[in-house]
């Protein structure tokens, strides 16, 4: 298995390497439909990383990775799985992409959001539906000696 390299973006200007030592793989039977040979192969795999311990990772991407993929994780442990696939090389790759595409949404920095002024439309809207509920509330006082 080779190191997984995650290309430069936001958030990872030069990219990252993860070493191969810090992914972990493992292989089973797929289910569903796969003829004779979906009983024999071991063509499901689960791809694995520990986020709170790669060397991969600086502490701002690791806050930013745990933080957005809190739901997704065991502990740290972040894990794909892929078995669309019969063969076992191509659910790996799958596997490999979907975890690369995983770690540069979770480490690009958040965008912040753009302050809008309200449309004249908008804020004339608002001041006659005022008028109209003062008006209302004026009209549930005592009726005067007039």
């Amino acid at each position: 298995m080779d190191d997984l390299h995650v290309p430069p973006g936001p958030g990872a200007p030069h990219g990252l390497r993860i070493p191969a030592a810090e992914l972990r793989e493992q292989f089973s039977h797929a289910s569903g439909p796969g003829g004779q040979g979906v009983n024999t192969t071991d063509s499901r795999v689960q791809l694995s990383i520990d986020l709170a311990t790669t060397s991969a990772l600086t502490d701002t991407q690791r806050a930013r990775a745990l933080a957005r993929l809190e739901p997704r994780l065991a502990g740290s442990m972040l894990t794909i799985a892929a078995a669309e696939q019969r063969s076992q090389r191509q659910n790996r790759v799958a596997a490999r992409e979907r975890l690369t595409a995983l770690l540069r949404e979770a480490i690009m920095p958040a965008t912040p959001r753009r302050a809008t002024r309200p449309t004249l439309g908008s804020r004339r809207r608002r001041l006659d539906e005022k008028r109209r509920r003062a008006e209302v509330k004026r009209g549930r006082g005592r009726p005067g000696s007039e």
